[in-house]
């Protein structure tokens, strides 16, 4: 016992050893929360608590994995669950799908497959998909499944100009019937689901609150209805729920997350105790002295201190700038002075934009300053398109009904079943009434398609059903066999795209590690649950040596020692649609409270005069969040000098003096036509590496050239400048 309390301050030891009942750890940045959820299941179990009546539920696949890292290095008995709320529910109702009133299997739709089910419909209703955006439909969709939280009811979500009440209903009703027939639940559904399972299935609530009998919740303040709901079920019977947060980091309530949870704690629970965890083992005085000041102008919160135990640092700095193509080489410019003048390694860096839109300038101008970088966009590696293809034939597989998965590789690769055979067949499913491949296996029934079409159908069915008969086989030779035989790896070869080839290889690399650590409780349906329940903030890699970018919702979670945020301008921060999305100003305030709070030694924020976004150059104004605010030092900024075609420099305030970049070796540019490269080149960067290009936009002596690099980057470079090398094929 005394062991697990070791290094703790009391109010992180009052917290581990609270008994039985409800209580609310408020928990400021950098405060050992983690520490203490960890500690606490330790000291639980010591205390004769079995382990698998502990369940701690987080937002990121990382916290979880942090967490049990931290219980394996404690030699702390295995068998407490640890997970996220969506993997949590799909565990849930992979259980109880009979009580839930689900098929097994059951596909999970992530963004992607969901946009392809409302295109699907727009195509039936003849709509524009310009006019009315699947994305703002989507949102309105999730937003309803999950109870529209008091937070944001202040005001109405925008899902289409000129759309009716009656239309956006019409669209999710149709939405809604594509998923049961798909047997699909997308990610609200899952919350939506387990919620309502436990209200109505008492036998099932029981049984799950005696299982968990002590439940603890990380991030409390980003809990939406649904999950507020979950965790009010689990612990009715015994009271024990343990939650951490922190209103001020409370940054997701455009996607249903109520602060109202966290601010009315002790109403649900009268009588409930409160420890604050107040000493911040992250960050400097001055960098909590600003985030202090930042925040006391909410009034949507609780209040606490913020208490460094770092020792002293320099003031946050505000650079000022042009326009955002000299932002972006005044960032590389101070990344450089972090290395030099502070001895800070790359991966120990980073900047945060509001925006992924933003990152293109700062990625052009890091790959001409040579500067490692790594943009944290876990998601990228399961949009590509041979991972796509990939993982629909193995959900496919699974589940026969996911017709979303069907149509995308039933002529994938091209095996001569076109669009027109495709429409007959979704229309004859339509009006049948029977799913997609049902029909499917009956298409020499069909009067209407030709011998032709009908044996090319027969032979993808017989491929279909050859792969189903090794479903129970490990799922890294079930994704083998789906390259193979279907026809995939073949394709990738002849056209010899080596990078693609490389991703499958990966995703290969991911089944067989799935494999290993669920040797006897797996099963593709788990592997693919999993695989759907990513999220970017598990993409990022501590150990990459490189600088990480990342949105400031990203960087919620993670530390660095160097810490840029940019582009803190009036309309970015806070960002324009919170005033056209009636949002409140409060949240935008918080998660500029996160990312300076990201920063251990060094923080630095810059903003632009002029920016260009949405393909208009626009005035800028410093954020009003940063107006007048005490602990920030407006500097002179430093800048690389130069249009790179020379010996660049590196100058300003706080910088490293000079510093001469490399002269690139120019490329020939044919006028008019802009290069000697064509689209599809295989080409190689001197700090990057090997790529394939995209586009060639012709512009004289400005042609540009678009790359998508091996290691996932996608960069416009001028050519001129870009001493790319061809590769071969």
């Amino acid at each position: 016992m005394k062991n697990i309390l070791a290094d703790l301050t009391e109010s992180q030891k009052a917290a581990v050893r609270h008994g039985t009942g409800p209580l609310l750890v408020l928990a400021g940045p950098g405060s050992g929360k983690t520490r203490v959820i960890t500690r606490r299941i330790a000291w639980l179990i010591a205390s004769g608590v079995p382990p698998y009546r502990i369940l701690a539920v987080t937002f990121t696949n990382k916290a979880a994995e942090e967490m049990k890292s931290r219980l394996r290095a404690m030699e702390v008995a295995a068998g407490s669950t640890l997970c996220t709320f969506h993997s949590l529910c799909t565990r849930l109702l992979r259980e109880f799908s009979a009580e839930a009133g689900l098929p097994a299997p059951f596909s999970i739709y992530d963004q992607a497959d969901q946009k392809s089910v409302l295109r699907e419909i727009y195509k039936e209703k003849t709509l524009d998909a310009q006019t009315y955006p699947p994305a703002g439909v989507l949102r309105r969709i999730g937003r309803d499944k999950n109870g529209l939280s008091r937070s944001a009811a202040r005001g109405r979500p925008q899902y289409g100009p000129g759309m009716s009440d009656s239309l956006f209903h019409e669209l999710a009703e149709s939405y809604e019937r594509k998923l049961e027939a798909a047997h699909a639940l997308d990610f609200d559904d899952l919350l939506l689901r387990t919620a309502r399972l436990l209200e109505s299935r008492e036998e099932v609530r029981a049984k799950l609150g005696r299982r968990y009998e002590y439940l603890m919740v990380d991030e409390y303040q980003d809990t939406n209805t649904c999950q507020y709901r979950i965790a009010r079920a689990l612990a009715r019977d015994h009271g024990n729920l343990f939650v951490t947060g922190d209103p001020d980091q409370s940054i997701y309530g455009w996607r249903g997350a109520d602060i109202e949870n966290i601010l009315a704690f002790e109403r649900d629970f009268p009588g409930s105790p409160i420890i604050r965890l107040e000493e911040n083992f992250r960050s400097t005085p001055q960098v909590l002295h600003l985030a202090d000041r930042l925040i006391k102008s909410n009034v949507h919160r609780k209040e606490k201190r913020l208490i460094s135990r770092q020792a002293e640092g320099s003031a946050p700095r505000l650079y000022r700038y042009a326009d955002e193509h000299e932002e972006a080489l005044g960032a590389a410019a101070w990344v450089r002075s972090m290395r030099e003048d502070q001895g800070f390694d790359h991966k120990r860096i980073a900047l945060f934009y509001r925006t992924n839109a933003m990152s293109r300038v700062l990625e052009e101008a890091f790959v001409r300053a040579h500067i490692p970088y790594q943009i944290v966009k876990g998601l990228e590696f399961l949009e590509r398109r041979e991972v796509k293809d990939m993982l629909a034939y193995l959900r496919l597989l699974a589940n026969p009904a996911d017709e979303i998965s069907l149509l995308r590789v039933i002529n994938r690769p091209a095996r001569g079943i076109g669009d027109t055979t495709v429409r007959k067949l979704v229309d004859l499913a339509r009006s049948s009434g029977k799913d997609f491949w049902s029909v499917l296996e009956n298409a020499s029934a069909i009067k209407e398609l030709p011998p032709a079409s009908v044996s090319r159908l027969e032979k993808f069915v017989e491929l279909v059903r050859g792969l189903q008969a090794r479903l129970e086989a490990p799922v890294a030779e079930i994704a083998r066999d789906v390259y193979l035989r279907s026809g995939l790896k073949e394709v990738l070869r002849e056209e010899k795209n080596e990078d693609a080839m490389e991703n499958v290889e990966e995703l290969l690399r991911s089944a067989a590690e799935f494999d290993l650590e669920f040797a006897s409780s797996g099963g593709l349906g788990l592997y693919l649950h999993q695989t759907a329940l990513m999220s970017d903030v598990d993409a990022y890699d501590q150990e990459s040596g490189a600088v990480s970018l990342m949105t400031l919702h990203s960087a919620k979670g993670l530390e660095f020692a160097a810490v840029l945020i940019v582009g803190v301008e009036d309309g970015v921060i806070p960002h324009f649609r919170s005033k056209e999305e009636g949002r409140d100003f409060e949240e935008e305030r918080r998660l500029l409270f996160v990312g300076i709070t990201r920063a251990e030694r060094v923080l630095a924020l810059s903003h632009a005069r002029t920016r260009t976004m949405y393909g208009s150059t626009r005035p800028a104004a410093l954020s009003p969040f940063l107006k007048d605010i005490e602990g920030l030092d407006v500097v002179p900024a430093p800048f690389l000098t130069g249009a790179f075609d020379g010996r660049s420099s590196l100058h300003g305030t706080g910088g490293p003096g000079s510093v001469a970049l490399p002269r690139p070796e120019g490329m020939a540019v044919e006028a008019g036509t802009g290069s000697g490269f064509r689209t599809g080149d295989r080409v190689k960067h001197p700090s990057i590496g090997p790529g394939r290009i995209e586009q060639i936009i012709p512009d004289g002596e400005k042609s540009r050239v678009v790359v998508r690099f091996d290691t996932g980057a996608r960069l416009t470079l001028v050519l001129k400048f870009a001493r790319l090398e061809p590769i071969g094929p």
